[in-house]
């Protein structure tokens, strides 16, 4: 075991033991102080961030992936605001869920309380370092961040900048801890620390999770990748389909809510296929489709079996005709990844079917998938979003990151 690793593991594991009772005051004091500092220090963030960006252009990462890593004025504002909307929300430690009284006169409670050490292995996206220290510190968790190597500079500037004023703020030391060896190595070892970290959240690709969830001993929970469909009904407002289909595709390709396959009611595709694929490829899209959408759109490029399950995240998308709502709900509960899935239609009857037949975490009516995300459902910001069922499920806020206790009250009963 890395010395340096079993170190930080331990000094989290006992700073979560203060954590987990400061008070709400001494939590939000801290994150105010940490927002205005991730804007005080924006240039500097920026001017770290500056040198990953350089080094992942030269060893060849573009595109989606390239812009998931930048940071921006603008980004670096989102952050400091996700913290002070999380500052805002209500501190779930503590608050009592239910309480019932036995006939032997026992009060028996449930209780809201932390996790303890929450463990995070994520990519190249350093507004991840900034939401996970938020929201643990908010529900009195102790975090451990492993973040990608391309954003190591990134990460090292907005803890160092976050950790100082935390501290500061009456944060227990050690609270947050940030692993600068970046190796699979390590990676690896902090899967196993199952005497340190209570539970482990990955985000990333399909590759990092795979790994996570087949090697951690840890408690692990699944998060991240998006297989989300758009399906357009028969019975649809069509400027609504293109305006929705366009935004979950192109707004930020990248990222784990867009749009990656589009399913069409063959009652409208010859009408509502040219224009949308015009659209797409305006905005540099490449289309892949199946027979029925070729004989439509004669130029596409041929989907094979792999695109119905592919998660892109690059300005691609696969294109089915389908022979109506039932079609597309087996389509999307057989290749989807459980995360985002959405329909466009005018009728009620159907809205109602694919919210209650379609498995995901997330199902929308006539919306882009663009907002499964924290801070657009109002939580501030999110740990992630997980696509498993146990122990939470979509965009993981405040009250996904608390475990429950029960608390008993007696006056000498005994057995």
């Amino acid at each position: 075991m890395n010395s340096e690793l079993l170190t930080q593991a331990t000094a989290c594991k006992k700073a979560s033991a203060e954590l987990m009772n400061i008070t709400t005051d001494v939590k939000n004091r801290a994150l105010e102080a940490m927002a205005q500092s991730l804007e005080d220090n924006a240039d500097y963030i920026m001017r770290q961030n500056a040198i990953d960006m350089d080094n992942a252009k030269a060893k060849g990462i573009t595109g989606a992936l390239l812009d998931r890593l930048e940071l921006n004025e603008k980004r670096i504002k989102d952050m400091a605001v996700g913290l002070r909307q999380i500052k805002d929300l209500p501190d779930p430690i503590g608050e009592v869920l239910s309480m019932w009284k036995r006939p032997n006169g026992l009060q028996i409670g449930k209780k809201r309380v932390p996790l303890g050490v929450v463990g995070i292995i994520y990519e190249a996206r350093p507004n991840v370092t900034v939401d996970a220290i938020g929201l643990c510190l908010k529900t009195g968790n102790a975090v451990i961040l492993r973040g990608g190597s391309e954003a190591i500079n990134s990460n090292k500037a907005i803890v160092d900048v976050l950790t100082a004023k935390a501290y500061e703020e009456g944060i227990p030391q050690g609270s947050i801890q940030l692993i600068r060896d970046t190796s699979r190595e390590i990676a690896t070892q902090m899967m196993k620390l199952n005497d340190y970290i209570d539970v482990l959240i990955p985000r990333g690709g399909a590759g990092l999770i795979k790994s996570v969830v087949e090697n951690a001993t840890v408690p692990v929970i699944e998060t991240g990748v998006g297989n989300c469909h758009v399906y357009i009904d028969e019975d649809c407002d069509m400027d609504m389909a293109l305006e929705i289909v366009t935004n979950a595709k192109v707004n930020r390709p990248g990222v784990c809510n867009a749009a990656e396959t589009l399913l069409v009611h063959k009652a409208i595709a010859s009408k509502f296929l040219p224009p949308i694929a015009q659209r797409l490829r305006d905005h540099g899209v490449e289309l892949r489709g199946c027979g029925e959408t070729a004989a439509i759109i004669p130029d596409i490029i041929p989907a094979t079996e792999d695109d119905w399950s592919a998660e892109y995240l690059d300005l691609i998308i696969a294109i089915k005709v389908v022979d109506g709502i039932q079609d597309a709900i087996d389509h999307i509960n057989r290749y989807g990844s459980g995360h985002s899935e959405a329909i466009v239609t005018n009728s009620y009857s159907h809205s109602r079917e694919f919210l209650d037949k379609v498995d995901a975490a997330t199902v929308y009516v006539n919306a882009s998938t663009r907002f499964t995300d924290g801070f657009e459902f109002g939580f501030g910001a999110e740990i992630g979003i997980s696509t498993q069922k146990l122990h939470a499920r979509g965009p993981m806020g405040l009250n996904e990151l608390t475990t429950t206790k029960y608390i008993v009250l007696g006056n000498g009963q005994i057995r």
